[in-house]
C-alpha cells in the first residue's frame, strides 16, 4: 500500500483507539472509586476500633495476615480468620493514616497497596504497608484478604503529611 493511503489508516487507528480508551476510563475509574470506598471504610473501622464492622466488609472466609520484622530476629507473621477478629470485640481507638494507594481492578478482582504510619497512646507506633484482596460479590466489593506489615524506619516512613495534629514527631534515631 502506497505511504500516501497509509497515513490516513494510521490515524484512523489511533483515533479509534484512543476513542476506546476513553470510553473506558469513567468506568475504571467507577470501580477503583468503590474499591477505595471499601478501603476507606475498613480504616475508619480500624481507627475506631469496630472491628465487629470492619468484619462486615468481609466475606465469611476472609484473613487477615499480619507481618512483622523483628530487628535482628527476621519475620514473624500471625493469621486470624474473621470469626477470630470478631471475637476480639472492640479495642481501643488508634490513628492509622493510609496514603499514595494504588489500586488495580481486574474483572471481579481488586487489591489495593496502602502505605501508612499507626499512631497509638499518644506516640508514633510502627509505619508499614496495608494490602486489601477483594472481591466483587454482586453489585459490592468485599475484603478476602487483609496483609499488613509492621515495620519501623528506614523500611517504612512516616506519612508525608508529618505527625497527625497534636502529635509531636519521634525523638530522630530513636525506634519507637
Amino acid at each position: 500500500m502506497p505511504m500516501r493511503h497509509r497515513t490516513p489508516l494510521l490515524l484512523l487507528s489511533l483515533a479509534g483507539c484512543a476513542a476506546a480508551a476513553h470510553r473506558t476510563a469513567p468506568i475504571a475509574d467507577a470501580r477503583n472509586a468503590a474499591v477505595m470506598a471499601v478501603v476507606d471504610s475498613a480504616m475508619r473501622y480500624i481507627n475506631s476500633g469496630a472491628v465487629d464492622s470492619l468484619s462486615d466488609l468481609m466475606v465469611p472466609e476472609a484473613q487477615v495476615f499480619i507481618a512483622r520484622e523483628q530487628p535482628g530476629q527476621g519475620g514473624t507473621m500471625r493469621l486470624r480468620t474473621v470469626a477470630q477478629q470478631r471475637a476480639t470485640g472492640r479495642r481501643a481507638p488508634i490513628i492509622e493514616r493510609g496514603y499514595a494507594p494504588s489500586v488495580r481492578v481486574s474483572g471481579t478482582v481488586a487489591s489495593v497497596w496502602l502505605p501508612y504510619d499507626l499512631w497509638a497512646e499518644g506516640k508514633w507506633s510502627h509505619c508499614g504497608v496495608d494490602h486489601f484482596t477483594l472481591v466483587q460479590v454482586g453489585s459490592a466489593w468485599r475484603i478476602v484478604n487483609l496483609t499488613y506489615t509492621i515495620e519501623q524506619p528506614p523500611a517504612c516512613r512516616m506519612h508525608p503529611d508529618g505527625p497527625p495534629p497534636g502529635y509531636a514527631p519521634p525523638p530522630t534515631g530513636t525506634r519507637q
